[in-house]
């Protein structure tokens, strides 16, 4: 936490801001917040963000945002909740800030996890992340392979259920006849086959969360059950008498229209409003191209093997990785590089290595030139290369990324 004056000066600063956000060495107290925050020489709002300063301070009321902020460990997530002090005369005097650094994300290359920290994905995030600490339904939607299980994963991991079990149960491959054995579970001589009881999917959540990929697969008949599993919080195992009490907070999936299945009478319209509570939209990667690069090097940080050399893309190759229109999105980004791979022998991945489809490639140039300032400075320092590379990468003539770079106070 810190506080600050109405022109953006730390005044205060507890241990944790110190040890989290500074440098080692450099004192905070008396340096402006986006200076420690961004390396910015000027406010948020004049580098193209959203600044939860000036809406507190024109709005006499507290703001919220999901920032990038420069730490001794990288770029990083942070949520900022920031109130103003207000005096007898009702007018501003200072801020308090409070930040929480997003665990469940990454915004430089990463292991695991979710990556991105394009304005699009810092959406999307900034969403999951105000609805995490509750127990609301969540409903993911986007098209196929967006990535919906791992923000589905996210959700549970920022949720107070985070040391349960996180559960996923894809609807596309359970049929009728499965679907409520496979979530309720069965007691022994339910049916032919069925020697031993089983537990099922729901009580296997207990304390946890459930993922149900695909929600507009399950068969219409079995979406009366869920509802009444959804609404009642109870069940009963197939061929049992006795009620069980489910403790579970859902998250749903889907790239499928819910809205007119609804119309057409394919998909309930009581359960469409109850698992609908908080719809979350992922980005395609089209609208996030300037992640591309930092998901290309953290796909390619996965598939390293122990003992053998690393991969990396050449500029030329992230320049028309870029410019593809990934219509699998990051599914597809995943498997053009995987096969890559077997053809880059000497680890670096070339432009005649990669198999797509040429209907797809993007018929404007990059759309990264007109990058705001924020997102050009991110996508800049985590490049590596040289200028004329960069460059390349980007679509601009070296003259003009100077001049980009000379405007946004980059060497």
């Amino acid at each position: 936490m810190i506080v600050m004056n109405t022109e953006y000066e730390i005044l205060a600063a507890n241990t944790a801001y110190k040890r989290q956000f500074a440098t080692a060495g450099k004192p905070v107290i008396g340096h402006k917040c986006y200076a420690i925050s961004h390396h910015y020489n000027v406010p948020c709002d004049q580098a193209g963000e959203h600044c939860p300063l000036q809406n507190a301070l024109l709005n006499k009321g507290p703001d919220r945002v999901l920032h990038i902020h420069h730490t001794p460990r990288g770029p990083e997530h942070v949520d900022v909740e920031l109130r103003p002090i207000i005096d007898a005369e009702h007018q501003v005097i200072g801020f308090v800030e409070r930040l929480q650094t997003i665990r469940h994300a990454s915004a430089q290359p990463s292991n695991q996890g979710l990556v991105g920290k394009s304005a699009a994905f810092n959406h999307a995030l900034g969403e999951l992340q105000r609805v995490a600490g509750s127990d609301l339904p969540v409903m993911l939607l986007g098209e196929s392979g967006t990535g919906k299980e791992l923000f589905a994963r996210a959700v549970h991991e920022a949720s107070k259920r985070a040391r349960g079990p996180f559960v996923v149960v894809d609807c596309s491959g359970l049929t009728e006849s499965l679907f409520e054995s496979e979530l309720f579970g069965y007691e022994k001589g339910a049916f032919t086959g069925a020697v031993a009881r089983k537990i099922g999917l729901v009580e296997t959540a207990t304390g946890g969360t459930i993922f149900l990929d695909e929600i507009g697969d399950i068969p219409l008949a079995m979406q009366v059950k869920l509802l009444r599993l959804i609404e009642s919080g109870t069940y009963r195992r197939v061929g049992g008498i006795e009620t069980h009490k489910a403790d579970f907070r859902l998250v749903s999936a889907t790239h499928k229209p819910l809205q007119a299945m609804v119309a057409d009478g394919t998909f309930r319209q009581d359960l469409y409003y109850r698992i609908n509570a908080f719809p979350i939209h992922l980005p395609a990667l089209r609208e996030r191209r300037e992640d591309i690069p930092l998901l290309i090097n953290s796909l390619l940080q996965r598939a390293n093997q122990p003992g053998n050399p690393a991969f990396h893309a050449t500029p030329e190759t992230l320049a028309k990785l870029i410019q593809y229109d990934w219509p699998g999105n990051i599914r597809e980004l995943r498997n053009v590089l995987e096969r890559a791979r077997l053809f880059a022998d000497d680890g670096k991945i070339k432009p005649e290595h990669l198999s797509l489809r040429t209907d797809t490639l993007a018929s404007a140039r990059l759309p990264l030139k007109k990058m705001n300032d924020a997102d050009f400075i991110n996508y800049v320092k985590l490049f590596t290369g040289t200028r004329k590379e960069l460059a390349q990468s980007l679509g601009l003539s070296e003259r003009t990324l100077y001049r980009r770079l000379k405007s946004c106070g980059l060497q």
